[in-house]
């Protein structure tokens, strides 16, 4: 396994590049942080539709959100595969397939870690608000959300480190990922499929690990912090 990560790295690393496109371990980050960050305003107009009084509003949103977290996200591979050059006139590539059906399939799972986090305040910020006279858009978009995306926060980084899990599904469509890089290894030797794959299992274990480590701290710090403002508080 030593002699194939020290023949191989490279290639795991950035895939061909400079000579070809970027691919491997570089291409699966840059997938998941692009998708993550492309559905991050649909989620927000989610969730809020979601928690809207207006049933015009929530109820197709939830419609959405159910409907998309119901099915597997190769499905949505697979429909923005074919439909996607349809619609914009061209054919397109693997990355750009998987990002599209990223953002759509992201978009309803971060939508309901937002509701959360907004269903989560105490109603008293929100009243706070309308005794000052503020209006549902300042309300929302300067008391409301940034305190919910901030408690949030370690359940978005878990949300990421799925994101990049789920990106190893762009290896059927030829998206230039550190799964289809295996791949190309596991070709180029024919015989040490074993050894390759762990390889790629460590690497996406020692990655995720890491991230999944970093959400409890960043957990531990802000229920910390919420202990300690409540502290602060006067009885």
């Amino acid at each position: 396994m030593l002699q194939i990560l020290q023949d191989n790295w490279l290639l795991f690393l950035i895939g061909q590049y400079p000579h070809g496109p970027v691919g491997g371990l570089a291409m699966t980050l840059f997938m998941a942080t692009l998708g993550l960050a492309l559905s991050f305003p649909f989620a927000i107009c989610l969730a809020l539709a979601r928690l809207s009084p207006f049933a015009w509003l929530r109820l197709p949103a939830a419609a959405v959100t159910h409907t998309v977290r119901g099915l597997p996200l190769l499905m949505f591979v697979f429909w923005a595969y074919f439909v996607a050059p349809l619609v914009i006139g061209r054919a397109i590539g693997g990355v750009e397939t998987l990002i599209i059906a990223l953002v759509i399939y992201e978009a309803s799972y971060l939508s309901e870690i937002i509701r959360a986090g907004i269903q989560g305040l105490p109603q008293g910020q929100v009243e706070a608000a309308k005794a000052l006279g503020l209006g549902y858009f300042p309300t929302t978009f300067r008391i409301v959300l940034p305190q919910a995306l901030h408690n949030m926060l370690p359940s978005m980084v878990s949300q990421f480190v799925s994101t990049i899990k789920e990106t190893s599904l762009g290896y059927v469509i030829s998206a230039n990922e550190v799964t289809f890089a295996a791949s190309q290894v596991n070709n180029q030797l024919m015989t040490k499929p074993f050894e390759v794959y762990g390889l790629l299992a460590l690497t996406y274990f020692t990655l995720c690990f890491a991230l999944t480590s970093l959400a409890r701290l960043l957990e531990r710090r802000i229920s910390t912090g919420r202990g300690g403002n409540l502290a602060a508080q006067p009885a």
